[in-house]
């Protein structure tokens, strides 16, 4: 029976193994398929000829950067392109939800998602986005991912860049905003749709006090400038 079990063990180890292998395959295959297609190189070339109003890292508000970072990658200058720490904690929220819950996405996986690959929640995407990470990571620095990411990613109301959010939401230049709009702004993303300040005013300051307790969190700003904040709601 002891004999009868050990081998049970063994057969079931290497099932998985042999499942988690041909994901990663998959994915790995999906990831070759779009960069071979088209390089990181040129999508970045392809990114600044589509967005007429490119704005780069330095055009940036240091209140959206440390807002964005805050709420959506706080680990993102430490990493290179996959915080496993936020992957363990998904993977466990996973399987506790029975569903993909949580992605756990770095914003250079939520880069190469945005731009390669489709919105769907699948492992093979998952997986190929953690290729492709790895590829912007090598090719490009913090800085370059960061405007990428902001340069692609939907606010809402026909709004594709930060640029477009700005001016749309606050008829302001990126760099012009203050901590309020970089907060509001920075809390979008999450899900367009929902938290538009335009579509669910309400729903979007709720977000917005989530990124702002965020910020007090890590450091990035202190009790009394989230505080201000909060009593303009």
């Amino acid at each position: 029976m002891k004999k009868f079990f050990k081998r049970l063990v063994i057969l079931i180890i290497l099932i998985v193994i042999s499942i988690i292998g041909f994901f990663v395959y998959q994915g790995y295959s999906l990831y070759k398929e779009a960069i071979s297609e088209m390089s990181i190189e040129e999508k970045i070339e392809e990114i600044k000829e589509d967005v007429p109003e490119y704005i780069e890292y330095d055009k940036l508000p240091k209140d959206y950067v440390n807002a964005v970072i805050a709420v959506e990658d706080r680990r993102f200058f430490n990493h290179n392109g996959v915080d496993v720490i936020s992957i363990m904690r998904a993977i466990i929220t996973d399987i506790r939800t029975m569903k993909l819950a949580e992605g756990g996405s770095t914003i250079t996986q939520q880069l190469a998602k945005n731009v390669y690959f489709t919105q769907r929640k699948e492992f093979t995407r998952k997986i190929a986005e953690v290729f492709m990470a790895f590829e912007f990571e090598k090719k490009c620095s913090k800085e370059e991912i960061f405007e990428l990411y902001v340069n692609t990613i939907y606010f809402g109301d026909g709004y594709y860049c930060i640029y477009d959010a700005s001016n749309g939401y606050f008829d302001k230049m990126p760099n012009e905003m203050n901590l309020y709009e970089c907060t509001l702004l920075a809390g979008i993303p999450n899900a367009p749709s929902v938290y538009s300040p335009n579509v669910n005013p309400e729903l979007s300051k709720q977000r917005q006090a989530q990124v702002l307790n965020k910020m007090l969190k890590y450091d990035f700003i202190t009790e009394e400038e989230a505080n201000k904040i909060l009593d303009e709601m």
